[in-house]
């Protein structure tokens, strides 16, 4: 076990190393930088164009040179001194900007697949279990509409119930007054107030997946041998079927860790925007549009870095639950 994961790990230096370059070299794609957009910007709003400015500012963030050199300065500094970059629009320290919003979204991602396990995993038993009564085509239909009903639009619809209906304006993680408050406990009380709202709306979409993936799982192993050998031996109906199919249906939950919670963080971006959520999707929205590079590569590479990590937690769950996977070599 630990040298399949000390294996995991070693392969994830060459990736993260990759993945940096691609980053910096998409925020590179589009024509011109930041500072070709922000002239634009005060030209069509009528504000002169100070050339000196425009130009010291270039060499100051040496968009000047070579794009090899602007990403050895970029990963130098993560590397050496934790220093992210300067985001040219907002003016303040990249890492000033990030971690408070990544740390939000990871956290309501968590929460998220938390909230969708613990209910489609017995929902998507009970549907197998139960194949083709009332209860499972009622649940098989739910699930059908909540795949295919987009977030943003259940945000919008959520957000117009609420205030036409009762009064209520649940967009935002925190009220007015919490906003750019520092943290205390009262923050926290008052951010678990409005979590539910998004988490149900984030969570609809992935539950849904996850009870057809869950049904279908367990329909698979229902019949094999090993089922009906315990069955024949005597074991209890629910203790078999927890005990059995349910242990080996549950490996896609643990292979799709990485890319679920990766999917959950970029997928929220249009309901974070729909939400007013205080997450990182709206500023890496902002900092792709305006070309803002330290503040978008950092996000892009940050998710991409959450995606690894995602991939080597599903890596080491699925050979703990699975011998099969860890004793393969």
């Amino acid at each position: 076990m630990l040298g399949y994961i000390l294996r995991r790990i070693a392969m994830m230096i060459p990736t993260l190393a990759i993945i940096s370059v691609i980053s910096f070299v998409i925020i590179q794609l589009p024509p011109g930088d930041y500072l070709t957009s922000y002239a634009m910007s005060l030209a069509a709003s009528g504000e002169a164009v100070d050339e000196t400015e425009i130009e010291n500012l270039r060499l100051r963030y040496g968009l000047g040179q070579p794009v090899y050199v602007q990403y050895y300065k970029w990963m130098s500094g993560i590397l050496l001194h934790g220093d992210w970059g300067q985001s040219m629009e907002w003016r303040k320290p990249v890492k000033d900007l990030i971690w408070e919003r990544m740390a939000l979204t990871v956290f309501l991602s968590l929460v998220s697949i938390m909230v969708s396990w613990f209910v489609a995993i017995p929902v998507g038993v009970f549907s197998a279990v139960h194949q083709y009564s009332i209860p499972d085509y009622i649940f098989s239909t739910l699930s059908f509409i909540g795949t295919g009903t987009p977030g943003f639009m259940l945000a919008m619809v959520v957000m117009w119930v609420a205030m036409r209906q009762f009064g209520l304006n649940v967009g935002g993680l925190f009220s007015d007054e919490y906003i750019m408050a520092p943290w205390s406990w009262d923050k926290v009380v008052d951010m678990l107030k409005h979590l539910w709202i998004p988490v149900i709306v984030i969570a609809v979409g992935s539950t849904a997946g996850s009870i057809r993936t869950t049904r279908a799982n367990v329909l698979d192993e229902l019949n094999k041998p090993y089922v009906e050998t315990a069955r024949a031996k005597g074991v209890k109906e629910r203790k078999l079927i927890w005990k059995y199919p349910v242990r080996v249906a549950m490996n896609p939950f643990f292979s799709t860790v990485g890319w679920t919670l990766a999917g959950l963080i970029s997928g929220q971006t249009l309901v974070a925007v729909v939400l007013s959520l205080q997450t990182n999707g709206p500023m890496m929205l902002r900092a792709l549009r305006s070309q803002d590079m330290y503040l978008a590569g950092s996000f892009l590479f940050l998710t991409s870095i959450l995606t690894v990590i995602g991939t080597l937690i599903s890596d080491i769950t699925l050979a703990w639950v699975d011998p099969r996977i860890r004793m393969e070599g």
